[in-house]
């Protein structure tokens, strides 16, 4: 077996023939494409849920939420399981119980139990999405050797990231038949993923470590609560007490996480790794880019369909623009991180994003798509140079090849980024409508009190708080309201400035930190030695690792 950070590859079927590249890839796009797909399909049936089950508005957040909160909570512990179990395994595991809870989710029963179904069970799809991930991220870095990686995972990320996109247009098509449509669509999705897996023959790469269970405790619970704080900041208000103790107190439980891994012989995540300056900015890069990057999908959305007036469709399209350049641009970065390493592609993508996202802000007030694409296409290829290569060259420096180990690092990096750049540029959001509706409603004869009120709904209506509704009926501000549609429409879109602004400045302060990263490549036949003395630096290829054993 070899020295005990050795990774051992279980006897099976699937370990007598080399991998099929091509089809391990594939089987692996499939199997993520669900749980990207589910970050955004639900949000487009909300309202035909609503109506049909009889869910209550925070419900229905609740509903959204608890997929991405068991998300965000599980990461480091699927990573973890997918080295000890083995990815192949964790990766069928985790597809399995993802299927069987959409089914689940899409046969929901009417009645009073119908609300606490749907967020069981989206809890679980999370679940399921949090061990798939990193398994089937670490299954296509075993197959494919360093050389090659670059190329492989920028077509992962790259797929799979404008699969996201692919969420409100689908949703939108299948909830014309039926709501639980967007449930059940996983079904087929999962058993060609499982098809692909077997005929790859995939081999089942595990360590045989301890797993460190308080650890996982510790971890699980200090996302939750810091993510769930996060979550629900806008509906409880920053000034609630039951804010912050989720929010310190997740972050406190982490701290406490910090240290116990540091005393553990072998822990949930070896915090060592973050000794290798390469590591620690690729996830500092991911971090800031990531701020902007899955807030996007929900800010362009609501700005296309309010200040445009866009159907859900339309905007779906409007975020293809995006996606376009995302595309194009993340198989460049492969390249470029196969050649050069991983340096000049952070640079390139976080300088290319922050000029995409402030030029994109400026041309919010025009009001028009067309006006709008390059600038958006080019923010897309700002986030598709640095996301592949980022992502690639920390999982290449991971500790003794634990390469589900560090995926759960980066990913759960990944999914706290995106929770606190929902929450701060969602409070952005709704202060800066609620000041320019409430200044355009006072400008046509509404009183201060009644301004800020309407201001404060429309804000609400609009900006995420599900509770949030616009003033209705024949009243004086509803009617002012109607006959200021244009200048409010006008309004939303200059609030969206500043977050789009602010996008801009947080990628800038990315492009800042990959200044720091040394720029060192990892290749197959350069090993760095670790703070550990444990290969760090350079994991290799699946032959060399078969030949270790």
């Amino acid at each position: 077996m070899g020295t005990k950070r050795s990774r051992t590859v279980s006897a099976g079927p699937s370990s007598a023939s080399a991998p099929n590249q091509t089809l391990a890839l594939a089987a692996m796009l499939f199997a993520v494409s669900m749980t990207f797909i589910d970050q955004t399909i639900v949000s487009i049936a909300a309202p035909d849920i609503i109506e049909e089950l009889g869910l209550t508005s925070s419900g229905m957040q609740w509903v959204i939420n608890a997929y991405l909160l068991a998300l965000a909570a599980f990461f480091a512990l699927g990573g973890r399981l997918a080295d000890l179990i083995g990815n192949r395994r964790i990766m069928l595991i985790g597809t399995l119980v993802f299927v069987i809870s959409s089914v689940l989710c899409g046969c929901v029963p009417e009645g009073d139990f119908a609300q606490t179904w749907l967020i069981i069970f989206r809890a679980t799809q999370g679940l399921g999405a949090a061990l798939m991930f990193p398994a089937a991220l670490a299954v296509v870095v075993n197959v494919f050797p360093v050389e090659k990686r670059g190329r492989a995972l920028a077509l992962f990320f790259g797929l799979s990231g404008a699969l996201t996109a692919v969420g409100p247009l689908l949703g939108g098509w299948l909830t014309g038949w039926t709501w639980r449509a967007i449930f059940w669509v996983n079904v087929p999705v999962a058993v060609i993923a499982l098809i692909l897996t077997f005929m790859a023959h995939v081999p089942n790469v595990r360590r045989p470590e301890k797993l460190d269970v308080r650890g996982a405790v510790l971890v699980a619970v200090g996302m939750g609560l810091s993510v769930l704080g996060l979550q629900q900041a806008q509906a409880w208000g920053w000034s609630s007490v039951l804010t912050w103790v989720c929010i310190i107190g997740g972050l406190a439980v982490l701290a406490v996480f910090v240290r116990y891994e540091m005393t553990v012989a072998q822990p949930l995540i070896r915090m060592q790794v973050f000794r290798d300056k390469a590591f620690t900015v690729d996830n500092l890069v991911l971090f800031f880019a990531m701020l902007a990057f899955v807030p996007l999908f929900f800010f362009a959305s609501v700005y296309a369909q309010v200040s445009l007036s866009a159907s859900p469709n339309q905007a779906a399209l409007y975020l293809l623009y995006f996606f376009v350049g995302f595309a194009i641009a993340s198989q460049w970065g492969g390249r470029i991180l196969d050649k050069r390493g991983a340096r000049p592609a952070l640079k390139i993508g976080t300088a290319l994003g922050a000029v995409g996202f402030a030029l994109w802000a400026g041309k919010l007030t025009d009001l028009s798509m067309h006006n709008q694409w390059p600038y958006v296409a080019l923010a897309g290829a700002g986030i598709g140079f640095l996301l592949a290569p980022a992502s690639t060259d920390a999982v290449n420096r991971a500790i003794g090849a634990s390469y589900g180990e560090v995926t759960g690092i980066t990913q759960t990096v990944r999914n706290f980024a995106a929770s606190v750049g929902l929450a701060v540029f969602g409070t952005m959001l709704t202060h800066m409508t609620t000041n320019r509706v409430a200044d355009t409603m006072e400008s046509r004869g509404l009183s201060p009190d009644e301004a800020r009120d309407t201001g404060r709904s429309v804000a609400e209506a609009v900006s995420g708080n599900a509770d949030g509704r616009a003033p209705t009926g024949d009243g004086p501000a509803a009617t002012r309201m109607r006959e200021a549609m244009g200048d409010i429409q006008m309004d939303f879109a200059q609030a969206n400035q500043y977050v789009f602004y602010g996008m801009a400045i947080v990628l800038g302060i990315g492009f800042l930190c990959a200044l720091r990263h040394p720029g060192s490549r990892v290749t197959s036949d350069s090993v760095t030695a670790g703070p550990t003395g444990a290969a760090t630096g350079a994991a290799t290829g699946a032959a060399r690792d078969s030949a270790s054993e």
